[in-house]
């Protein structure tokens, strides 16, 4: 029987995650990256056009935030 071929290490997965892990209350969404629980939770579990798709969006939730609570 010939050896099982080596598998390919993982792809790394791409996450705007800078590890400032604050959820904001008012609008549910991360300090530091600006992703919902959900999505944070759900991350390495979606396809890669649903996190480009999440990538696509994030600039916009910042202004859903206080700037206060961005140091702005």
């Amino acid at each position: 029987m010939p050896p099982a071929p080596a598998s390919a290490p993982p792809r790394p997965i791409v996450s705007p995650c800078i590890m400032v892990c604050t959820v904001d209350g008012a609008s549910g969404l991360c300090l530091g990256c600006l992703r919902t629980l959900q999505e944070i939770a759900t991350w390495s579990r979606m396809t890669d056009e649903a996190r480009a798709a999440v990538m696509d969006d994030l600039p916009g939730r910042k202004k859903r935030i206080d700037p206060r609570l961005l140091g702005e």
